[in-house]
């Protein structure tokens, strides 16, 4: 048997010798098309995006409960949870915002490429964040969800209480105050838009799961529907 395994070489940190010393085995591994016939789903990647506290993270749970109560695997990525562990350590400039989603939507396309149903919760206040989002991921997996809310409704919110920390000026670079959140527009717009201000959870739930199954199951009527994003 022949091993594929990693260069030996790790002591370089000159960028061209570090890819001269990379080889892939993508062609080596196991086919995307075997891990979704295993699953009997469709892998793809759910792109929740919106204000802080707009619903993402309140939607994203309940969709991913309701799925794996039908049987479907699925993998949460969400903001808080990624910042302590994957991308710990970055803050919320642009350069590192840009980092941050990056890095996310490297994860992302792996766990779809595995069949695995990803549904992510991140701000993601910039078209060209989610355009890059888009590009890595791919955009017969990439599934753009705005979860939109009136600033004044998500600091009456306040579920962890940034807006009131960002108003004392103890938070810099807030999203929605002193940092610009750019929505989808008719040049870039997202394939569901959630309006939490008028609908309720239960609603946009209902539209969200719907949205999900038509792409994760591919039928005839599913393909029409996906086709249309």
């Amino acid at each position: 048997m022949h091993f594929h395994g990693e260069s030996a070489t790790y002591h370089t940190s000159h960028p061209r010798k570090l890819m001269e010393n990379i080889h892939p085995i993508f062609d080596h591994v196991l086919d995307r098309s075997s891990k979704e016939k295993l699953l009997n789903q469709k892998g793809c990647v759910l792109w929740l995006y919106g204000l802080s506290g707009a619903g993402k993270s309140t939607l994203a749970t309940a969709l991913e409960k309701q799925l794996h109560s039908e049987g479907i695997m699925t993998q949460l990525l969400d903001g808080d949870n990624i910042r302590t562990g994957l991308n710990k350590g970055l803050g919320f400039s642009d350069e590192d915002r840009l980092e941050n989603i990056r890095r996310i939507a490297e994860v992302a396309k792996l766990f779809a490429h595995a069949g695995i149903v990803t549904i992510t919760s991140f701000i993601t206040p910039k078209q060209t964040l989610r355009a890059m989002a888009r590009e890595i991921i791919g955009e017969d997996d990439f599934h753009e969800i705005f979860v939109t809310c009136s600033f004044e409704t998500c600091e009456k919110r306040d579920v962890k209480g940034l807006y009131a920390k960002a108003k004392a000026g103890t938070i810099k670079h807030f999203t929605g105050r002193d940092s610009s959140f750019e929505p989808p527009d008719d040049a870039h717009p997202a394939a569901l838009v959630l309006d939490t201000d008028k609908q309720s959870e239960e609603a946009c739930l209902k539209e969200l799961n719907a949205f999900t199954m038509a792409r994760i199951k591919p039928t005839a009527k599913n393909q029409k529907l996906k086709a249309n994003d």
